[in-house]
């Protein structure tokens, strides 16, 4: 007969050895010290003691509670009514005593209430079950499992929860069955929106996001708009900047949302805060379509937004709008007063010129795309924006998307919880609501939210802290496990055989133009029935963080030819799972695809790099070439690595290592931190700034 140990027995029931040593000398169990042992018989009539001084305590109080009960009441009460009373008392103590006890001597008896055909029970239960919930249901005394439990080296007391599979091992001893509980999902069921009824949709502002190339003036546009169109009546200029304000033009209001660029675009797109209707594109008219702005073009057409292109400068000396809408036109974007269908309006952030035709194409856009919500429901939306304030707590910038949001409603965002507990507007006033389309600046919530975070307005508080807890439950694996899969060259085939894939983003960057367009045209060739390849942008120079996070967004991979990534790009790149192809020869790009989409991939060699090296000094050496002075910035250099040199994001050399030097002497290996000589195999054209990287390749099976 197995045993068990006093102390073991005694975290079962919750109390301490010195305590159940007591009780044991009490029954006449001879016990020494909390490492003795019990014969499991023993064990199990202590266990039942123990269950049964909890039923009396908890009748002793409910007793107590009536007596006060009681106590309370009226003194004209007389005494025969008295004597009943406590006559009825004690009969119902009486009864409930003989019903406990019936219910203790015949647990095994207490009737099924869900059976199958065979009248075997089944039960349901959750994830975990505690000890006293699981009795309960396949109606056995909690001591019974306690002492199951303990027979597996499981120590539980009558409270604790055990796991599924424990509980469903212990049913099977007993013939029962034992289901998983269906139980809804909390986060699905909150943010699962119904369709709205066509009579309760009305009209909502659009919402706007300035994007283009740096130094066009994006920064002065939004100001010159600020400053004529919300603060001309303000005493104090602007009040105070939320990241999101309001414009009226002819009584229609418009949303405009102040992010840094189209890398914050992107990053809330990649969140799933597809907030904006209309972006405006500036373009400077004295300098043309640059490389950002190309960047910028490719993001809004990846997120479906209607394109505004606002020509900025046209009161410079140098302006030519007709340049701009010239070179626009390459990109899909055709004005139209050149029979497109893109809106272009000139306009000057410093004269303030055309600012009113520029809002006034946003009304026109906005009532073409019939933007509507419905105000009168729960609102929920996006965070636009959030920090943490030292006098006010968590502050929380919001985009109301549909419903109103009240000063008072309990809400959830991500992680963060709250109620709001004050609302400001843009231009810092306190208001107690806000609709469809409408910026707010928030306080009342538990933490500080991430931007592109979707609030929801719950029923109540305990709902959102639910919702919150929900969300911080949910592992990162499993989030990452709900988001799309991303696409890489190594399981193209098989997502195009599961019907995972019917079309393949492409983002392509070449050190020259020329060669982004070959890359290009060579690779959407490719396109057949079952997978058509679509390059979602091209660019010229290293591949940066932005096209990244756009690779990310748009599940999409990188091609680079010729180029490198920059490290913040590789890293954010292993993050996002973002496959990045590089190449010298654009066939082998062209193969590798044809490959992948066959399913015929062969094994590729996996370049590791081992160091870097910075040229800081030239020595020319006659008979043997020029030797770059390096000094080693990360890793190591070892006698013939691979090499590649890197000026300016593109790779110039790419080749062997002839010579390793330290001072006059030739070495194996150099480390980091310390300066060395590098003569490259039959290339001379090195200069200081240089960047060396020294790599072997692996070979990978698949």
């Amino acid at each position: 007969m197995s045993k068990t140990r006093v102390h073991e027995l005694a975290k079962a029931l919750e109390i301490n050895s010195k305590e159940l040593i007591e009780k044991l000398r009490e029954l006449g169990v001879e016990v020494k010290n909390h490492m003795s042992t019990i014969e499991d018989s023993v064990a199990e009539d202590i266990i039942e003691l123990f269950t049964e001084n909890e039923s009396k305590a908890e009748e002793k109080a409910e007793n107590h509670e009536t007596h006060e009960k009681n106590k309370g009441h009226k003194d004209h009460a007389d005494a025969p009514h008295k004597e009943e009373a406590a006559e009825k008392t004690s009969g119902n103590k009486k009864k409930e005593k003989k019903n406990r006890k019936n219910r203790h001597n015949n647990v095994e008896e207490k009737p099924a209430e869900n059976t199958d055909d065979e009248g075997i029970l089944v039960i349901q239960i959750g994830d975990t079950v505690t000890v006293k919930d699981l009795a309960d249901k396949i109606g056995r005394s909690p001591s019974d499992i306690v002492m199951r439990l303990m027979t597996r080296g499981i120590m539980a007391s009558i409270n604790q929860e055990i796991e599924f599979g424990v509980a469903e091992a212990i049913c099977e001893e007993m013939d029962i069955i034992v289901e998983k509980e269906d139980i809804p999902d909390l986060l699905e069921e909150a943010f699962k929106e119904e369709e709205d009824k066509e009579e309760d949709l009305v009209e909502r502002p659009p919402v706007v996001v300035v994007m283009g190339h740096v130094d066009h003036g994006k920064t002065s546009l939004l100001d010159a708009i600020r400053h004529s169109h919300v603060t001309a009546n303000e005493a104090g200029g602007i009040t105070q900047h939320i990241g999101a304000y309001t414009v009226s033009i002819k009584g229609k209001p418009i949303t405009f949302l102040d992010t840094p660029g189209h890398e914050a675009f992107t990053a809330m797109r990649m969140r799933g805060a597809q907030v904006t209707d209309i972006a405006i594109l500036v373009v400077a008219a004295d300098d043309g379509v640059m490389p950002q702005t190309v960047e910028a073009i490719n993001h809004a057409k990846a997120a479906g937004v209607e394109i505004i292109v606002a020509i900025n400068k046209i009161d410079k000396p140098g302006a030519n709008p007709d340049r701009v809408k010239q070179e626009l036109v390459e990109y899909g974007l055709v004005a139209e007063d050149w029979g497109g269908e893109t809106i272009c309006v000139p306009v000057s952030a410093v004269s303030k010129e055309g600012l009113d035709n520029l809002l006034e194409m946003i009304i026109l856009v906005s009532e073409m795309k019939e933007l509507k919500a419905n105000p009168n429901k729960k609102a929920r939306g996006n965070i636009i924006e959030a920090q943490l304030d030292k006098g006010r707590g968590a502050v929380a910038t919001v985009l109301v998307q549909s419903g109103t949001l009240s000063v008072g409603d309990p809400i959830v965002a991500g992680s963060a919880y709250g109620r709001v507990r004050a609302m400001m507007n843009d231009k810092g006033q306190k208001v107690k609501k806000a609709g469809p389309s409408m910026p707010v600046e928030i306080l009342g919530l538990s933490e500080v939210p991430m931007a592109g975070d979707m609030f929801y307005a719950a029923d109540n508080e305990k709902k959102a802290r639910q919702l919150a807890e929900s969300v911080i439950a949910k592992s990162r694996e499993e989030l990452i496990k709900e988001t799309p899969q991303k696409v890489s060259l190594d399981d193209l085939f098989s997502q195009i055989q599961s019907g995972n894939i019917k079309e393949l983003n492409i983002v392509i960057k070449a050190d020259v133009q020329g060669s982004v367009e070959a890359v290009r045209a060579s690779l959407e060739k490719l396109s057949n029935d079952e997978v058509r390849i679509r390059t979602i942008h091209g660019g010229v120079g290293a591949v940066t963080e932005s096209d990244v996070m756009l690779a990310s967004a748009s599940n999409a991979i990188i091609i680079g030819f010729n180029v490198r990534p920059e490290a913040s790009a590789k890293s954010v790149a292993e993050d996002q799972k973002v496959d990045i192809r590089l190449y010298r020869v654009i066939y082998n790009a062209i193969d590798d695809i044809t490959a992948a989409m066959k399913g015929m991939l062969d094994p590729v060699y996996e370049e590791k790099v081992i160091g870097h090296a910075e040229i800081r000094q030239l020595f020319k050496a006659s008979g043997v070439g020029t030797i770059g002075g390096s000094y080693v910035t990360d890793g190591k250099f070892v006698r013939n690595a691979q090499v590649r040199i890197i000026r300016d994001g593109v790779v110039v050399y790419d080749g062997e290592l002839a010579t390793l030097r330290r001072f006059k002497d030739d070495v194996k290996e150099v480390n980091s931190g310390y300066e060395c000589g590098l003569l490259f195999n039959k290339f001379n054209d090195i200069k200081e700034g240089d960047i060396v990287e020294a790599f072997v390749m692996e070979e990978i099976k698949q």
